[in-house]
């Protein structure tokens, strides 16, 4: 069954977006990272316990349910990085969220994201989403930017342009 996928950086709107864009299609929503906190436990406390790695191979299980799943999935915004990812892609639509560096700054404040710990957390997020862009960009079918207007004007265009677009159930 083909998914819907959106894709982009820590604090783009993948999760508020992707539940719209589910309940006007009428699919069911699931977000990975909340997958992962409700079987495994919170982020934060895994790559304290178990290191970055360990969260990763636990994301990756959580992918590959979601996709087999179909509807909308939400993915956390490093999941593209593993190779079997971004090849399992390639039989969806992925939709990248973009947002400003000025617009995520309040999104990402006070949040416990273990990659922001330590350090400035909008020049970490920047530096982030440099590094991860052009793997968002190999992937994505299409891309919208969540920085300005209302949250329903982009699920509005994401719901047009997946009606728009042919099914190709594999």
């Amino acid at each position: 069954m083909t998914a819907i996928v959106l894709i982009g950086p820590m604090g783009a709107g993948k999760t508020s977006i992707g539940r719209r864009v589910a309940r006007s299609l009428g699919l069911p929503f699931t977000d990975t990272d909340k997958v992962v906190v409700r079987d495994h436990g919170p982020i934060p406390a895994l790559f304290e316990t178990h290191g970055e790695s360990h969260f990763r191979a636990l994301e990756r299980a959580a992918v590959v349910d979601a996709l087999t799943g179909g509807g909308v999935v939400a993915l956390g915004g490093g999941a593209v990085l593993d190779a079997d990812t971004r090849a399992d892609l390639a039989d969806h639509r992925v939709v990248l969220l973009t947002v400003a560096p000025h617009i995520v700054a309040s999104r990402i404040g006070g949040s416990d994201r273990p990659l922001l710990a330590g350090e400035d957390p909008l020049a970490r997020w920047s530096r982030i989403y440099a590094e991860r862009r052009p793997v968002y960009e190999s992937v994505a079918d299409v891309a919208f930017d969540t920085s300005s207007g209302p949250l329903a004007g982009v699920v509005a265009q994401i719901v047009d342009w997946i009606q728009t677009q042919p099914q190709e159930d594999s």
